[in-house]
């Protein structure tokens, strides 16, 4: 009997690929795609009982069974311990964040560079946004801050720990603090941190992809 896969969410489609230790990422069509190849093989047909037994399991050669398409398996990322407080002010600050809105620099929508750098304070005389005059971007103020509580953590409720070099590191409560890499520091000694924070337990949260060759492998 033939499954309409189209009629699931992304989430169950997922979750029938974890059960049958398929790849979970891409978009839906190709997850529905993968599930429809599935069924077409017949290695998905249920195995007789006198076949394999129930002490049954892969050989020690059969280790890299999987290893063709690991990258292609979600990996969960890590989570801070919290306390039930810090989590409740985190809600408030992305509620918080939601009703914030966007601080435009005076005459943004005339240059091009002015919409592409930071907010500015207005210190014209005449300016229209100093004064708030309608339809004028809102200018940033003292009423906008954020809970004080968890102002500066990471989305995710990390402490975020600035490294530069693998000795960063040292000391790095991995329950509570994770690691940002300077963006000047170059691939070789970013994969050096990398292994160093994979050692240690630590989440790096601008981890990127980048081709190891010679001695960085």
């Amino acid at each position: 009997m033939d499954t309409d896969y189209e009629e699931f969410t992304v989430a169950q489609l997922k979750d029938f690929l974890r059960e049958r230790e398929l790849p979970v990422s891409g978009k839906k069509a190709e997850l529905v795609a993968r599930l429809s190849e599935d069924d077409d093989t017949p290695e998905a047909e249920e195995a007789p009982e006198e076949e394999m037994g129930e002490d049954d399991d892969f050989d020690d050669d059969d280790d890299n069974f999987f290893d063709d398409e690991w990258d292609d398996f979600h990996v969960a990322r890590q989570k801070p311990v919290l306390d039930d407080s810090t989590i409740s002010d985190i809600e408030v600050l992305k509620s918080q964040k939601k009703k914030q809105p966007a601080f435009r620099r005076q005459e943004w929508f005339r240059y091009r560079r002015l919409a592409k750098t930071g907010w500015r304070k207005p210190k014209g005389m005449q300016s229209s946004q100093r004064v708030n005059r309608k339809y004028r971007s809102p200018m940033a103020r003292v009423g906008y801050r954020k809970i004080a509580s968890v102002r500066g953590l990471h989305p995710s409720g990390f402490e975020e720990v600035m490294a530069h070099k693998p000795a960063d590191l040292d000391g790095i409560d991995p329950e509570r603090q994770a690691v940002r890499i300077g963006s000047r520091v170059g691939n070789r000694k970013r994969a050096q941190i990398h292994d160093r924070a994979d050692d240690l337990g630590l989440r790096v949260l601008n981890r990127r992809r980048f081709e190891r060759k010679g001695d960085l492998q």
